[in-house]
């Protein structure tokens, strides 16, 4: 499009905006390193410069007429053009569609794209999202022998590339921040299930894992527990590794409910 064209449609303007405000324009043409919106009454925008190079392989398809949402920086270039950001626009629609989720408390899917010892790494929106270890299921949690950091996040990468429904912790836009949970979408189912065991009942069960610090014990509805390295065994000097192995099966004392956690006893008092 000329520009001469383009000055006439910007006298037309009646509504201008305000820097920061998320806006709509039609794609009106192309120049070197540029791309024109007609956004209304709000005048004639440009995404140049910086921001062009930054957003090309999402602006590289478009045509004209097309629809896209940019972000405000400025309010008049030297040329008189409002100046846009469509990276801006996405990452704050981005946080906009998190608190969203956070508030509302829905369970949602995302692909887990990495792992290191403390937990799994995975994108929300084009955000990182982060999901500590602590907050798995127990199906996923990594039971590893000594827990070895090296080892756990061998463990969690065995998790990359399969998806996990998941609920927002926690999020901080400023420190790009965004903490996920896999417990929490069956925190509810949880609840209720622990409602029928109090401290003091005994259970039968499964060894699901094995470390220098405990093991741990699958029973009735999908549920686990912690039994602790000192509440295996009378004999001090003994390891959890030595005296129980995965598959075990095994009557244990609940000791202790906190927080949705049952923590168990072999020990005969």
């Amino acid at each position: 499009m000329r520009l001469k064209s383009l000055r006439k449609i910007k006298y037309q303007i009646i509504s201008p905006p305000k820097i920061g405000e998320i806006v709509e324009g039609k794609v009106l043409g192309w120049s070197q390193g540029a791309l024109f919106l007609d956004l209304g009454p709000k005048g004639i925008g440009i995404i140049y410069g910086r921001e062009f190079y930054q957003a090309k392989d999402r602006l590289k398809n478009l045509k004209m007429g097309d629809i896209i949402t940019a972000k405000v920086v400025d309010l008049e270039t030297e040329e008189g053009y409002r100046e846009l950001s469509v990276v801006e626009a996405e990452t704050e629609l981005a946080w906009s569609e998190v608190k969203r989720l956070k508030e509302k408390g829905e369970v949602f899917e995302v692909q887990i794209k990495g792992a290191n010892k403390g937990g799994l790494i995975c994108e929300v929106k084009g955000i990182q999202g982060f999901i500590p270890s602590s907050h798995l299921l127990p199906p996923h949690y990594p039971k590893v022998e000594g827990a070895e950091p090296a080892k756990i996040a061998k463990e969690l990468q065995k998790l990359v590339g399969k998806k996990l429904k998941v609920k927002i912790l926690d999020f901080d836009p400023k420190e790009r921040k965004l903490i996920l949970s896999e417990k929490a979408t069956e925190k509810e189912k949880l609840e209720e299930a622990l409602q029928k065991y109090k401290v003091g009942d005994v259970v039968k069960g499964e060894i699901t894992g094995v470390t220098n610090f405990g093991a741990f014990l699958k029973f009735g509805e999908g549920l686990e527990g912690l039994i602790h390295a000192s509440e295996i065994s009378n004999k001090e000097a003994q390891r959890p590794t030595e005296i129980l192995k995965v598959g075990d099966k095994v009557e244990a004392k609940i000791i202790e409910i906190a927080n949705n956690r049952v923590y168990l006893s072999l020990k005969k008092k």
